[in-house]
C-alpha cells in the first residue's frame, strides 16, 4: 500500500474519530494505531540499521 494512501487513510479517521468523541470504539482504534505506528518505526529503524551497516561494510572493505 502507498504510504501516502495509508498517511491520509489514517488522517481521515482520526478526525473521525475525534468529532465522534465515542469512549469505547475510538479508545480500541487510537490503541491500535498506536501499535501501528510502533511496527512501522521499529520497521524505518531496522531500515536505517540495515543501511548503515551496509555503507559501514562497503567503506571498511574498501
Amino acid at each position: 500500500m502507498d504510504i501516502h494512501a495509508l498517511t491520509a487513510l489514517l488522517r481521515t479517521r482520526w478526525h473521525q474519530m475525534r468529532a465522534a468523541r465515542d469512549a469505547g470504539q475510538s479508545s480500541t482504534e487510537v490503541a491500535v494505531f498506536a501499535a501501528v505506528l510502533i511496527v512501522v518505526a521499529g520497521a524505518v529503524a531496522l531500515a536505517i540499521k540495515t543501511k548503515v551497516a551496509e555503507k559501514i561494510g562497503i567503506i571498511n572493505g574498501g
